[in-house]
């Protein structure tokens, strides 16, 4: 029983080693990996003590009592998972990138030239709420914030619009499919589909945005003041207008087309992802082959391979790991008994979820929930039926993960990324922001659950 109650030490105080990032000065990807790795050999080198504990869902099921194989098995199993959803998100993290490089985005951003306050917060926002739900709320949280430093040159007025932002790409990654990683996990896994995620978490999560929008408008008078132009990026030189707007097409495209994709061949998402990105990939070899060295050394995918986040990458696989060995050693399972008898409702289940996830990371949070909760057959009755595929527990967890993390700037890796781009002081957040980000995700829950209501 020790042992079994290390793992979960192991885990929190890595857990506690990557919330606190900045003070420990060690990236919160070195942290992730060493718990991931740290959680799986404790439970090899005590499988026997752990396993006969009898709370591992799967002990017991095919592995002819061999315990080490049975721990090597599960691991194999769980890096097949993590790593389609790796691939995933280095595809798409490379075509967004490259569509940045390419300097696509300014084709939207070029057509915004009103400096009223209020009206350029809506406009900002909606532009956030559609981008993230076809790329991702990261990559849309930091294309924006370079946005509004084009449009805003006052700093703290900027904040309030960085932090609209982080809202913005948080409600709009939780409709869709691709829009956050929390709901490609659940994407992938089967626990929800793609028509069923964007029609009924579309309305909730537009309502969590639009709440302190209207709020804010009411106390934001006057115009912005516009930076003064800065010299034209090297970047820009190398590509024309044309090529602009066809990489961007292209790019969104190849996004857009994953869930198309998936349906048609069913075969995993990645693959679709892996598809797009090699399209455009031959498209910029092919646009660049008679450019000079300069253009070639950075706009080639090869040279912006070189500029992925790979500590992202690595963030994930870890954290993901160290989730994967609670799950299979069962602390997951007695978690989520634990929930079903203090709580009893999957709505109020989610709903801490979602609170939790201002604090703790989403990425592991679901992970778990994933892991506590089976997918149901279909045709379940009573509570199980919520646990089928696009049932109520799964569409109100992608609802409640994805948003609510913007109640607390460190919650989701929008407000992370938007704090460490324009500097947003962690108590600043809290005292203009968290209350409206609170309001907004009690009210899109509301609106889920009067909508489940009606619906099921």
């Amino acid at each position: 029983m020790s042992i079994f109650i290390l793992m979960v030490v192991v885990f929190v105080l890595g857990y506690t080693a990557i919330a606190l990032e900045h003070p420990l000065k060690v990236d919160k990807a070195a942290s992730a990996l060493l718990v991931g790795v740290l959680c799986w050999v404790l439970y090899i080198l005590s499988a026997d003590v752990v396993l006969g504990l009898g709370f591992s869902p799967n002990w017991g099921h095919g592995e002819g009592g061999d315990v080490v194989h049975f721990v090597g098995h599960e691991l194999e199993h769980h890096v097949v998972e993590i790593a389609q959803i790796l691939f995933f998100l280095l595809g798409a993290m490379t075509i967004v990138e490259i569509v940045d490089q390419h300097e696509g985005f300014k084709v939207i951003t070029d057509k915004i030239k009103t400096t009223n306050k209020v009206k350029l917060l809506w406009i900002t926002s909606f532009i956030t709420f559609f981008m993230s739900a076809a790329l991702d709320n990261l990559t849309t949280t930091i294309v924006m914030v370079a946005l509004l430093r084009k449009l805003i040159d006052d700093k703290h007025t900027r904040w309030f619009y960085a932090s609209m932002v982080v809202l913005a790409a948080n409600a709009g990654g939780a409709w869709s499919p691709i829009g956050d990683v929390t709901t490609i996990m659940l994407w992938i896994g089967g626990q929800v589909t793609t028509v069923a995620i964007i029609t009924r978490v579309f309305l909730p999560s537009l309502v969590t945005m639009v709440i302190p929008l209207a709020i804010l408008s009411f106390t934001m008078k006057g115009h912005v003041t516009r930076p003064k132009e800065a010299c034209v990026d090297s970047g820009h030189e190398l590509t024309s207008p044309r090529e602009q707007l066809l990489i961007l097409i292209i790019g969104v495209a190849a996004l857009l087309f994953v869930p198309v994709f998936k349906t048609v061949t069913h075969l995993p998402p990645y693959m679709g992802m892996l598809f797009g990105l090699s399209i455009l990939w031959i498209t910029t070899e092919i646009m660049h082959r008679r450019k000079g060295d300069e253009c070639k050394r950075k706009l080639s995918v090869m040279a912006i391979i070189r500029r992925i986040d790979t500590p992202t990458i690595l963030f994930f696989l870890g954290i993901l790991t160290a989730v994967a060995a609670l799950q299979s050693a069962g602390h997951l399972y007695l978690l989520a008994g634990w929930l079903d008898n203090n709580l009893g409702n999957i709505f109020l289940i989610d709903i801490a979820i979602g609170i939790l996830s201002s604090i703790v990371d989403n990425v592991p949070l679901v992970a778990g929930a994933m892991g506590m909760y089976p997918i149901e057959a279909a045709g379940a009755v009573g509570y199980a039926a919520n646990f089928v595929q696009d049932g109520l527990f799964w569409e109100f967890l992608a609802y409640c993960a994805g948003t609510g993390g913007s109640i607390l700037i460190i919650g989701s890796a929008a407000g992370v990324a938007a704090m460490g781009l324009e500097k947003i002081d962690f108590i600043w957040y809290l005292k203009k922001i968290s209350l409206l980000a609170l309001i907004g995700y009690l009210a899109g829950a509301g609106v889920y659950y009067l909508q489940a209501m009606l619906l099921h």
